[in-house]
């Protein structure tokens, strides 16, 4: 099977806030060949090839911010460009030897596989503040009232990540009997990373350098803030293994009870840490009229960190960074009905999962920067419903609710509040002839993690059309809750604001030119085509502004203002799938 693709969003970005030329171009490749040496052994190839490279060049941008009662328009005008490439290419090769009676499957298996990142920009922007008018009975309603701030700020960079990962490994599973299996494998890689980085940023506002440090103090001269000036070379060797064993048994009354349990090893040289987790899985089917399966999971589940975790901002490297630690508990029930004559699935799945060692991390508009640190605890908690079948007779579709919570106790985080003689809460250094007698340290405790999006809801819903069943109707709606967000650079602590929640409606009409079990003509084109769909989607149905990320401008004051950024608004996708 071989199978390629390109595609650009060049015509999709014109529609965000941030005018300019952009250039995204997508290619990736496939390939999966597979040969019988015997009647027992098979020889099987793998390849991936992908690569993504954008080149913007942004010229203006516009957004309107803030709320009813202080209403703000963000304008910038860009200089510069940026242009990112990320390749990366995959190969493995695997032997497969199976048994005369199949009891028995052995796989063998190299691989290599290899990343290249780079990351090259210089951009200017120029931008201006400003308050408009909020007044509905105001002529100039809307309109520019009076100017908040004016500032410049340059980002520069040039990063080149270059990344190597080859391994051979060994899987294996045999049948004892129809009610006991067992698997196990083992495995050896080898890494080498090398980073080359070169970042650092300006801001300027009203003839200032803007330090990053509060309290804001004017400093004379030229200041650069964020700058990341390294050359990392990494190698190291990773050996892992598993063994488990899947066991039922059926009890008297019919009903089956089966387990499966494991325990999961690895071992890495670069911290020198060995790690092994077990786990195991109780599943119970009852005999019972209705169609129920329960299961409950639990193990002890390790995350050797990646060559990201072990960097923290600046770009220094932790050598002695272990992994992230959790404990899971997970219970399911999954109950198969019919309804309408028709067949459906309600699923719900309930968890805990108790995490130590945590690295914590901030998301920077759409990078993720790490700690480096194992100074953190926390847990994941959350439950989940879902139900699907065919609402619709012959057509699937699905409604989905989650709720979920996922905290952090960073260890070493605290903070003090200062006071003056007279009792009152001050900020030294901005408070003007205050001077702090007093403080008091806190410390922040449990505090959500980036990713903490208490509720997520989503319908999937299908239809035909009555009297013209080839023509078909879908109908997506999504809402999930806003996530934590922050200043960048700022203690982890502060990072707590929330986003706007998620809100989508999209709808789409799909018709069948020509069906499959239709009389196909001994000559023509028409001949070789198999099924034909035309259909036509309209994304972001309201046109809601979503937001996926902030960026930040400041002021001479050190005032940081949150600027959305927001996803495409409404879109049309026009689509044909021809299969031959």
């Amino acid at each position: 099977m071989v199978g390629t693709r390109y595609k650009t969003n060049q015509y999709l970005l014109k529609s965000l806030d941030t005018k300019g030329s952009y250039k995204p171009m997508f290619i990736d490749g496939q390939a999966y060949f597979t040969y019988d040496v015997t009647t027992n052994w098979q020889l099987d190839f793998l390849a991936n090839y992908a690569s993504n490279r954008y080149q913007i060049v942004p010229e203006s941008r516009e957004t309107d911010f803030g709320t009813l009662n202080q209403a703000l328009r963000l304008k910038i005008y860009f200089d510069g460009q940026e242009i990112d490439k990320f390749e990366s290419m995959l190969g493995a090769l695997s032997a497969i030897h199976r048994s005369d009676n199949e009891k028995t499957t052995l796989r063998f298996i190299a691989s290599g596989f290899r990343s290249k990142e780079s990351e090259a920009f210089d951009i200017q922007g120029q931008y201006f503040i400003d308050e408009l008018e909020t007044d509905f009975g105001q002529p100039n309603f809307g309109d520019v009232v009076s100017n908040r701030g004016v500032g410049t700020f340059l980002q520069h960079a040039r990063t080149n990540l270059l990344a190597y990962v080859y391994s051979v490994e060994h899987k294996g599973n045999h049948n004892i009997n129809r009610n006991k299996q067992v698997l196990w494998g083992v495995k050896y890689s080898y890494e080498n990373i090398s980073d080359k980085l070169s970042e650092w940023k300006y801001v300027d506002s009203a003839d200032f350098s803007v330090p990053t440090v509060v309290p804001y103090v004017p400093v004379d001269g030229f200041e650069l803030q964020d700058v990341i000036k390294q050359k990392i070379k990494i190698t190291s060797n990773r050996l892992s293994g598993f063994v488990q064993g899947i066991f039922s048994k059926d009890l008297k009354d019919t009903s089956t009870v089966s387990v499966t349990a494991g325990i999961r090893a690895n071992y890495w040289s670069l911290n020198g840490q060995a790690l092994f987790g077990p786990r195991a899985t109780l599943a119970y089917k009852p005999n019972w009229k209705r169609d129920f399966l329960f299961k409950f999971s639990t193990g002890y589940y390790y995350q050797p960190p990646f060559y990201r975790e072990l960097r923290n901002r600046e770009g220094v490297i932790n050598y002695d960074l272990k992994a992230q630690t959790s404990i899971h508990f997970v219970l399911t029930s999954d109950y198969n009905f019919k309804a309408w004559r028709r067949p459906f699935k309600f699923l719900v799945e309930a968890y805990y999962k108790h995490l130590d060692n945590l690295i914590p991390y901030e998301i920077d508009n759409v990078r993720i920067r790490y700690s480096a640190k194992n100074n953190a605890k926390g847990y994941a908690t959350g439950i989940d419903f879902k139900v699907n079948g065919e609402f619709v007779k012959g057509v699937e579709s699905w409604f989905s609710l989650s709720f979920m919570q996922t905290q952090e106790d960073i260890k070493d985080d605290y903070y003090f509040d200062y006071f003056n003689s007279d009792g009152e809460k001050i900020v030294p250094g901005f408070t003007n002839n205050d001077v702090a007698v007093d403080s008091t340290r806190y410390e922040p405790g449990y505090i959500p993690r980036p990713t903490d999006q208490r509720v997520n809801f989503a319908i999937f819903f299908q239809d035909k059309m009555p009297g013209l069943p080839d023509l078909k109707m879908h109908l997506n709606l999504l809402f999930g809750a806003g996530v934590p967000f922050g200043a960048p650079g700022t203690e982890r602590y502060k990072q707590i604001l929330r986003m706007p929640p998620y809100r989508r409606v999209d709808i789409g009409f799909s018709y069948q030119l020509l069906k499959e079990s239709r009389k196909k003509k001994e000559k023509g084109f028409g001949r070789l085509l198999n099924s034909v769909w035309l259909s036509l989607e309209v994304f972001n149905l309201l046109g809601t502004n979503n937001t996926v990320s902030y960026i930040w401008v400041e002021d001479v004051t050190n005032r940081q203002y949150a600027v959305p950024n927001y996803l495409t608004q409404r879109q049309l996708n026009l689509r044909m799938i021809i299969k031959f």
